[in-house]
């Protein structure tokens, strides 16, 4: 058996790579996937302001880049590939990539979450200059500016409050002319003075592009398709996030929106694999708290290894 990896992680980014850490200092030699566009979120993201260590801020890759580096010189070895198939029927577990089998005792899963877009073009060239999935990373860069958010249930109406603390108006905008969030987080935005509805309306276009800063947005009521151009300074899109767990599914436990279900800290459904990071958190989706995640679930797997060898 000696092919065998004491720890194979499957994903990257700010939980990842701290496994990766964790896992190599305890002289576990794990195997880490990184995926074909390793660093997770944190990607396209342009300054960080909140991980703690940077107090002039940090850009989002440069700061994967020196998670990738340590976990390298601790002596976890990367691949930037995908996983395309696991198998955790049996020990050891069989996971595939570019059609290679490997072999594990344990697993640690990081595949993270993906926030869904509009799926614009503008949207995806203004990322990280005006335009952003996360309130809570990036609210803080618009102090006394008008911003507009995109969404219609609790997360939206969640983020529009806290962008209140920063923006001088929050502008909530809905395709439909009612909300599907609950009751009492209607009733909290609708008390807020500076949280303002705009219904009936499409995210058509962000502008502008060509300025690399977001100035407007050209709205389309799919009612009648009139459109309407509508001043910003920023847009948040808060339209959902989307665990990366579709390789899981028939595999370890998920919950009804797909995040895995873990219990006793970082545990899966299955004994020898764990999970960190937002694949498993639909919480707080952040960067420190994944990266504390990513440390559990290294000592995790490295006490539940030295169990089965004193078994």
């Amino acid at each position: 058996m000696s092919d065998v990896r004491n720890v194979i992680i499957i994903g990257s980014g700010p939980a990842g790579y701290p496994a990766g850490v964790y896992c190599a200092r305890a002289n576990l030699a794990p195997l880490l996937f990184e995926g074909v566009q390793p660093g997770g979120q944190l990607m396209i993201t342009t300054d960080v302001e909140n991980f703690p260590g940077f107090p002039e801020g940090v850009k989002g890759p440069e700061l994967m880049d020196l998670f990738k580096r340590q976990a390298e010189r601790c002596g976890a070895e990367t691949v930037p590939q995908n996983v395309d198939q696991v198998d955790f029927r049996a020990r050891p577990f069989k996971v595939v990539s570019e059609g290679k089998e490997h072999l594990a005792r344990a697993v640690i899963v990081a595949t993270g979450a993906t926030a869904r877009l509009l799926g614009i073009e503008s949207e995806r060239r203004l990322m990280g200059y005006g335009v952003s999935a996360c309130a809570t990373c990036d609210g803080f860069f618009f102090k006394d500016r008008d911003v507009c958010i995109v969404g219609g249930g609790d997360t939206a109406l969640e983020e529009a409050m806290f962008l209140t603390r920063f923006a001088r108006k929050v502008h909530l905008i809905h395709r439909r002319g009612e909300l599907r969030a609950s009751k009492i987080m209607q009733e909290r935005a609708r008390r807020n003075e500076k949280i303002d509805f705009v219904w009936h309306a499409v995210v058509e276009e962000i502008l502008d592009v060509q300025k690399k800063a977001v100035t407007a947005l050209r709205l389309k009521d799919p009612r009648t398709g009139e459109i309407a151009v509508r001043e910003t300074e920023g847009l948040f899109v808060a339209i959902g996030h989307a665990p990366n767990t579709e390789i899981f599914r028939g595999q370890l436990d998920l919950d009804d929106v797909g995040y895995l279900k873990t219990t006793r800290t970082t545990r899966t459904s299955v004994a020898g694999v764990f999970a960190c990071g937002d694949v498993m958190d639909p919480t707080w989706r952040q960067a420190i708290t994944a990266a504390g995640s990513g440390c559990a679930a290294a000592i995790d797997a490295e006490r539940w290894l030295e169990a089965q060898e004193g078994a």
